[in-house]
Order: structure tokens, then C-alpha cells, then sequence
């Protein structure tokens, strides 16, 4: 940008930042596997996919920390984790009514009903 008197003049085209790419879990998975595996680098994977190469680490990272907590779920303790708040959400849904039918009794009685 060249500066004449008091108005700016722009030479040459001016660059537009590229949109931040959004990638699905799929994908991120499909990745971090191949990372994982070891069959190729993580520059290898990074090219193939068009990704920079950090981005590989940060998923398999990622994936390696989760990884353990996999098979956590078939204990059964997710399931008791939401029988447990669907009960509490009973309980409260039926005090809630119990509530709502004592004032609509008392108030039935008071108008003669």
C-alpha cells in the first residue's frame, strides 16, 4: 500500500484468508489410525490428506489418551448412570402433578364444583 498525500493507494491484489477447514470425527479417526499403525510417516499421512502434519499428532494424541475408555461403556454403568436420571426426572415430574392436583381440588371445593 503506497501512501499519496492524504488518500491511500493500493498496488497489487490483496490475499483473502483462506477459511478454517472443519473436519468430521470420521475423518479425524481415519487418520489418527493410520498414524497409529505406523505403515507410514506422519508426513506421508499429512500430504496424503492435505493436512498439516502437527494436526496428525494432535489427532492421534488424541486418540491414544481416549483409547482405554473404549470398552468402559459395555459394564453396564452408562445404562444404571441413565435409569438413575430418568427416575429423579420421574420423581419430579409427579410431585410437579401431585401439586398441580391438591390446587386444582382445593380450588374445585371454594367454587362449589
Amino acid at each position: 500500500m503506497v501512501v499519496k498525500g492524504r488518500t491511500k493507494v493500493q498496488t497489487g491484489a490483496t490475499k483473502m484468508k483462506a477459511k478454517r477447514r472443519r473436519h468430521d470425527s470420521t475423518f479425524k479417526s481415519r487418520v489418527a489410525l493410520e498414524a497409529i499403525k505406523g505403515i507410514k510417516t506422519i508426513q506421508q499421512i499429512a500430504k496424503e490428506y492435505e493436512i498439516h502434519p502437527v494436526q496428525v499428532s494432535d489427532w492421534k494424541k488424541t486418540m491414544l489418551e481416549r483409547l482405554p475408555g473404549v470398552f468402559e461403556g459395555e459394564s453396564g454403568g452408562s445404562v444404571e448412570e441413565d435409569f438413575e436420571k430418568e427416575r429423579n426426572e420421574l420423581r419430579c415430574k409427579i410431585g410437579e402433578l401431585t401439586v398441580q392436583l391438591d390446587f386444582v381440588t382445593k380450588k374445585s371445593k371454594q367454587l362449589g364444583l
